[in-house]
């Protein structure tokens, strides 16, 4: 490292102008597990081993090298089609011509630090003291690595230093992009803002509302995490957990992770992690008979193998994976590898199965097709670079490159520009050093002979316009029916309720209020029916509101039935007292107002028919004044009648000659002029704010009450006030002249009958205020029949029952008390 610095600050400052350094070796370097040699060096990273074993450390020496651990075939493919791409290059006359690329490829073991020792060993060489990286421009133009994004950070920074460009092949941290911290960094895989993109819309196509998130703790699983929080932000998906398994395998830690998972009720679970971190996790997951989940799988383990083929429950799983291209000869050229020449090779056991081993996996190539890019890019750059004429060149004063002595970062401007065709697909890279973002969706499905296939069930093109967003992703096969939500969808007739410190999933069913429908299914709000219509029963619809008013149903036809009979029963007392007009108990008590009150009454009995049926402008006005004259002129009568017994009864003291005043042509005159009183308010009412029916949606908001409105309040209660005032002072007359002699005193049925006739209407204030819809009718109706009986009763019936069961009694000599 030491050696590494005091380069660094050379290299920073100087491009051209050899420097004598003394460069001393500090400890063992890093040998490659394959080179060649070439004009031009490029340099390979792979994770030829997915884990490492950290040594044990106790600070009272050099700590040894950490061990890596877990062949990976997979990554071992890609570092030979490095080999290959190579290989091709230095045989083709068109490109590089008269030029050899030479490599240096390094086994990172999937962890960052043992991928920033081999990035140091690629830039030290083989013979560190007499390295020209501290001498001159070095032999390393470009490097081709890596494969986890937390370990491309580390070694991007570390050869930022030094300018040197680094194509990845399959680091996908969206962080990556940031030209800023990583300006000479390139890749030839989709960074991971669109893989999140793609895993949404894989999600939402279908119905996935409801799930668990499993992350490496990486910058890789955190970049990503953070992404698909973006894109789902808004939306009806939800995170049940989000899990990160530990850098450094720990049991327990996993332990903890998938106790979370078998309890949650999530099915479906995102993975964002490396085969490598990935593969441990899975063997414990074996153990702990978790049943039932939906694998998503990131590019990054989605066409993994090695997994596919150690386990079999991941049958099913659907992900996205980086496109597939063609490398001619790969296979072939995977056959030629000889362990016993290769040491880094792990021994063989031979029980192997080599044509069922993730190495041999060429069918569909995808990250080594990645790497064969890769190499090409940069073989396509240093050929522009070579075939530079001076005067067009991009260096200073539009000169060329030195191609005996070139340095990195003018191979870079080269790469940036770069654009070419292979495999049928045009290759470049844009702004951020990120290439065309496409994916294959892949779905694990297992054959007739229990192998699990990586089947093509559809595809995501990133590269689509704005205006076709949404779009991208195009799925051939829908055979996955996994649901996995944390709340089942709300049918039309309820609205979905947040449960309180629960994510925006999980919530109740809540019935749609009354009045409010939903016709949908998870509707978030119930919309409200318009004024004339209400909610069915199931809130799924609005349908015209019931229209209410007392008609002649049962209600309305006993209360005719009722009326009817009072008026008759008036009636047949009328004939009656005209069958009888000339006997005693008729004439005794003025039988031109007892005409006068029957009438009025059989009037007041009509009256209430009025009231029943649909309020129309004219039974409106006419309910209200008849029934207001009506009762004026009856109990203007009955106040008349009082008044005259009051003065028979008074006139018999010596000296008082009162009955001349009240002789029929008066007693006419006040009934007319008592009844006028309230026929002119009711002319007044109606002239002014009469009354007029209207539709009452408030009071009962699921009917239309149609009713009778008043009009004026004013002029309602100064009738009922009128038609109380005549007959509190028809009580008070008659409650003075009850104790009076005789043996037919009138004034105590009068008494009786007007403390009917208040009780009754002083009932029904409150009543008619508080009773609903067509209930304030027919209390209206009941105290107009109660009060109108209550008269006929009192009045009239004790009269009645002497004439027609009493006849004896009908005499002039009994009404005086003068029998015997």
């Amino acid at each position: 490292m030491t050696l590494l610095l005091l380069c660094t600050l050379y290299y920073s400052i100087s491009t051209a102008t050899p420097f004598p350094a003394l460069c001393d070796l500090q400890r063992d370097i890093e040998h490659p597990v394959f080179m060649a040699n070439g004009d031009l060096t490029l340099g390979g990273i792979f994770p030829l081993h997915y884990k490492v074993e950290m040594p044990e450390t106790d600070y009272s020496k050099q700590p040894l090298t950490a061990q890596c651990k877990g062949f990976d075939p997979r990554a071992f493919r890609w570092a030979l089609t490095l080999r290959l791409a190579v290989e091709e290059i230095n045989q083709r006359e068109d490109l590089l011509p008269n030029h050899m690329l030479g490599y240096k490829i390094f086994d990172s073991c999937a962890t960052p630090v043992t991928a920033q020792r081999a990035a140091l060993a690629v830039l030290n060489g083989q013979d560190v003291a007499n390295s020209s990286i501290c001498s001159g421009t070095g032999s390393l133009l470009a490097l081709v690595g890596e494969s986890g994004s937390s370990q491309t950070i580390v070694v991007s920074r570390t050869l930022q230093a030094f300018r040197i460009p680094m194509i990845s092949y399959f680091s996908t941290c969206s962080c990556l992009s940031d030209r800023r911290q990583f300006p000479t960094f390139f890749r030839v895989v989709p960074n991971d803002d669109y893989q999140v993109k793609a895993i949404a819309q894989l999600l939402r196509k279908f119905g996935w509302t409801w799930i668990g998130v499993v992350t490496e703790d990486h910058d890789y699983g955190r970049f990503a995490l953070q992404g698909l929080k973006r894109e789902i932000e808004n939306t009806d998906i939800c995170l049940a957990y989000h899990e990160m398994i530990p850098k450094d395998f720990k049991r327990e830690r996993v332990l903890e992770i998938l106790k979370v998972m078998k309890r949650s009720t999530a099915r479906v679970v995102v993975v964002f992690s490396g085969e490598g971190e990935f593969y441990p996790f899975l063997k414990e997951f074996m153990t702990q008979n978790i049943t039932g989940i939906q694998w998503i799988a990131s590019e990054a383990w989605v066409t993994a193998a090695v997994l596919a083929e150690s386990f079999s429950f991941l049958a099913g799983t659907i992900g996205f994976a980086i496109r597939q291209g063609h490398i001619p000869g790969l296979g072939d050229y995977l056959t030629t590898v000889d362990p016993w020449k290769n040491s880094h090779l792990p021994p063989c056991s031979g029980q192997e199965k080599l044509q069922h081993s993730a190495y041999f996996k060429t069918s569909s190539p995808r990250v080594a097709y990645n790497v064969y890019k890769a190499v090409y890019a940069i073989a396509h750059a240093l050929h522009n670079l070579i075939v530079c004429k001076p005067g067009s060149g991009p260096i200073d004063h539009l000169s060329c490159a030195n191609i005996s002595n070139v340095y990195p970062w003018q191979l870079q401007h080269y790469l940036q520009e770069v654009s070419f065709s292979i495999s049928g697909e045009n290759m470049s890279f844009d702004e951020n050093g990120d290439s065309i973002p496409s994916y294959d969706l892949i779905n694990w499905q297992t054959d007739p002979g229990g192998e699990i296939q990586f089947v093509k069930v559809g595809l995501y093109d990133g590269s689509k316009p704005a205006k076709e967003a949404g779009k991208e992703l195009v799925i051939q096969e829908k055979s996955i029916m996994v649901m996995s939500i944390c709340s089942e969808s709300c049918a039309p007739g309820f609205r979905k309720a947040v449960r309180q410190g629960e994510p925006l999933c999980c919530f109740d069913c809540v019935p749609c209020d009354s009045g409010k429908i939903s016709n949908r299914t998870d509707s978030i709000h119930c919309m409200p029916c318009p004024e004339d219509y209400w909610s069915n029963a199931a809130g799924t619809r609005c349908i015209p509101k019931a229209v209410e008013f007392l008609t002649h149903d049962a209600m309305g036809i006993a209360l005719t039935v009722i009326a009817v009979v009072g008026a008759c029963l008036t009636i047949a007392v009328l004939v009656v007292f005209l069958y009888h007009r000339n006997t005693p108990v008729v004439r005794i008590n003025n039988s031109e107002l007892s005409f006068f009150i029957l009438f009025a009454l059989a009037l007041c009995f009509l009256c209430a028919l009025v009231f029943i049926g649909e309020p129309t402008s004219w039974s409106c006005m006419l309910r209200h004044t008849a029934f207001s004259i009506t009762f004026s002129l009856c109990i203007s009568c009955i106040l008349g009648k009082t008044l005259v017994v009051l003065a028979a009864f008074t006139a018999t003291q010596p000296g008082n000659n009162v009955m001349k005043w009240l002789g029929p042509k008066q007693q006419r005159v006040i009934i007319f002029s008592c009844t006028m009183v309230q026929v002119m308010i009711c002319a007044a009412w109606l002239i002014t704010s009469p009354p007029f029916p209207s539709r009452n949606t408030q009071y009962q908001r699921s009917k239309i009450i149609l009713e009778c409105t008043v009009g004026s309040d004013v002029a309602f209660w100064c009738v009922l006030g009128y038609i109380g005032l005549l007959a509190g002072v028809c009580f008070i007359l008659a409650f003075q002249a009850r104790n009076l002699p005789g043996n037919f005193n009138e004034a105590k049925y009068i008494t009786f009958s007007m403390l009917i006739f208040c009780a009754v209407w002083l009932a029904f204030v409150p009543a008619y205020v508080s009773s609903p819809g067509k209930f304030t009718t027919a209390v209206e109706i009941f105290a107009i029949l109660a009060s109108s009986f209550g008269l006929l009763l009192c009045l009239f019936a004790p009269k009645c029952y002497i004439i027609l069961l009493k006849p004896e009694k009908n005499s002039k000599q009994h009404l005086m008390g003068k029998e015997r």
